[in-house]
């Protein structure tokens, strides 16, 4: 059975920053490309990051380009993303996904993603 598990949500102030984890297991890991979403209250949920399964394509929306990164290590079974200079915009949930697809790049469309995480709530507070 495939699991993830995010982790590193917190509340913080405006400014600092965080790193979200998320550890997979179930499923050969460093095969998939992998991505971050959220979702904020009564907002749909929308891509934030993704990475392909050999780590070397990102992909990042436009509201956390230069300012969210996002990484792979596959010999832990673990995807990261960097969070830094936070926004109080950029609170909401934050889930993990694994592609349906092996040996290719992350998209941004969730219906791509077949394992989600529980996810992890990020609060920044002005």
């Amino acid at each position: 059975q495939v699991q993830l598990v995010e982790s590193g949500g917190g509340l913080v102030q405006a400014g600092v920053s965080l790193r979200l984890s998320c550890a997979a297991s179930g499923r050969t890991f460093s095969l998939y490309p992998m991505a971050w979403f959220r979702q904020a209250p009564g907002k749909e949920r929308e891509f934030v990051a993704g990475v392909s399964w050999s780590g070397i394509n990102t992909d990042y929306s436009d509201s956390v380009k230069g300012r969210f990164t996002i990484s792979r290590d596959n010999a832990k079974n673990t995807v990261y993303l960097q969070m830094n200079s936070l926004k109080p915009d950029d609170t909401a949930v934050y889930y993990c996904a694994s592609n349906r697809r092996p040996y290719t790049v992350a998209v941004r469309t969730p219906a791509s993603y077949d394992y989600w995480g529980q996810g992890t709530q990020v609060t920044v507070a002005s």
